[in-house]
């Protein structure tokens, strides 16, 4: 970038600061995932900070900058641990080799994500989304997209996160999630 003063990156983060200016982008975001049982007890509580894939980033860069059409609804999915090897930061909703997704719960869909309007640089969801689960399963992480499609291979991946320990749900359990994304 041509600085006419040859100040450094650094040095202009500096002179912003002491003028109060914050503007560092850095898209960040996590879950944190209540599971409860059947009788609605507390079995685990966990905090995932999420990867955000490349194709989101695009898909955020080009519909803020480019006019490109935006995303209306995004819907959170399960990741399986059956078969995982990794997360990637090239990982799309059609090519995700290392992981597949569990559809072990209820729901016809994905659950919708359902953020409130954004304010101090952070933008999440106040009602949780809520997996009702049916069949007993083992748990790899959680994943953003925008298609509903339980178990669909379409639409924008826009992050994915996995947990520290895998995760055994039962039928009965629910898993009530709440994203928050801040820049």
């Amino acid at each position: 970038m041509f600085d006419p003063l040859g100040m450094s990156d650094r040095a202009h983060a500096s002179v912003d600061r002491a003028r109060g200016l914050d503007h560092d982008l850095r898209a960040a975001g996590k879950f944190i995932i209540e599971h409860r049982d059947a009788q609605g007890n507390l079995k685990g509580k966990y905090e995932l900070p999420n990867g955000i894939v490349d194709v989101g980033i695009h898909h955020l860069l080009d519909s803020g900058f480019r006019a490109t059409a935006q995303i209306t609804a995004w819907y959170i999915g399960l990741i399986d641990n059956a078969g995982f090897t990794a997360l990637a930061n090239g990982d799309t909703m059609s090519s995700h080799t290392g992981w597949a997704e569990s559809t072990a719960y209820s729901n016809a869909n994905r659950v919708q994500w359902s953020p409130i309007a954004a304010a101090t640089r952070l933008i999440t969801n106040t009602t949780t989304s809520d997996f009702n689960i049916n069949a007993a399963a083992t748990l790899k992480g959680i994943f953003i997209t925008s298609n509903n499609t339980k178990g669909g291979t379409t639409g924008t991946l826009w992050s994915t996160a996995a947990f520290g320990s895998n995760v055994t749900v039962a039928n009965g359990d629910t898993l009530k999630i709440t994203y928050t994304l801040s820049g």
